[in-house]
């Protein structure tokens, strides 16, 4: 697998959408691979650049040639206004790569150090067209292995394609993290001997718990005189009557005849 480093220094902004309200506009561009945000890059801000800021940054990326030949690649500049209660798009630019490895003036840069100039219309988050952006590029000579994420240089690509990282797992029997076999443990030991009899105690005899020992769920027999008594027999007379005490005898008249019997002979006689 091959890639190449990519130049790309955006230079200006022309007659972009004004979104500012009481003052110009602080503008920047932020710069990525579509699809993969780890690319990402941006440029300084552009203190009240309003609507035709400038900025005048490189930065560095790596591009897959195979897959930029295919059309794989785009190239997505976001032209953003900077303010404090969150960022604004004014616009964006989408650019294949394969465009520019196929612009006539990149092929005639390749063999010098120059740079090729290009202009693409800028387009609002609605669509519509409004401004221009201007940058510059150059692609680097071509580099063997995978292309790294975001080396600052060069010389950091050609670093980073050389050093690839190797995985090494311990010898059997060699690491500190693993001791060879037979090895005491050097965590969660245990004592033996006497510490170990000390430590954990033998268990109590078959015959536990000792004879004449309650059985098991039963507690031990109530003491006598201890607990509960039967209340005292009080004398008669005293405090709460029986229930078989004779109840109180209805009052005769003085002829001996209860007053049921005089209220009947009153009826029998009267007119």
């Amino acid at each position: 697998m091959e890639y190449r480093t990519l130049d790309l220094t955006v230079i200006s902004a022309k007659d972009l959408k004004d979104a500012g309200i009481f003052s110009k506009m602080d503008v920047y561009v932020a710069i990525s691979i579509a699809g993969d945000p780890r690319t990402k890059q941006r440029t300084p801000v552009h203190k009240d650049g309003g609507r035709s800021p400038s900025w005048n940054h490189t930065m560095k990326f790596a591009i897959n040639e195979a897959l930029a030949n295919q059309g794989r690649l785009i190239l997505e500049f976001q032209i953003r206004c900077e303010r404090a209660f969150g960022d604004k798009t004014l616009g964006e630019v989408h650019v294949p790569v394969k465009e520019l490895l196929d612009n006539p003036s990149a092929a005639s840069a390749a063999s010098s150090a120059a740079a090729s100039f290009v202009s693409y219309q800028v387009r609002t988050p609605s669509g519509k067209p409004k401004g221009v952006l201007n940058f510059s590029f150059k692609f680097g000579e071509k580099l063997p292995g995978a292309p790294p994420e975001k080396p600052s240089s060069a010389s950091a690509y050609k670093a980073a394609a050389a050093a690839e990282p190797v995985t090494a797992y311990p010898a059997a029997g060699t690491s500190a993290a693993y001791p060879p076999p037979g090895t005491a443990a050097p965590y969660h030991a245990y004592p033996a001997g006497a510490a170990a009899a000390a430590a954990y105690p033998p268990p109590p005899p078959a015959g536990y718990p000792p004879a004449g020992y309650p059985p098991a769920g039963y507690g031990p027999a109530p003491v006598p005189g201890y607990g509960y008594q039967a209340p005292p027999a009080y004398p008669a007379g005293y405090g709460y009557a029986a229930a078989t005490a004779a109840a109180p005898q209805k009052k005769k008249n003085k002829f001996g005849m209860g007053l049921g019997a005089g209220l009947l002979g009153g009826a029998l006689g009267g007119c």
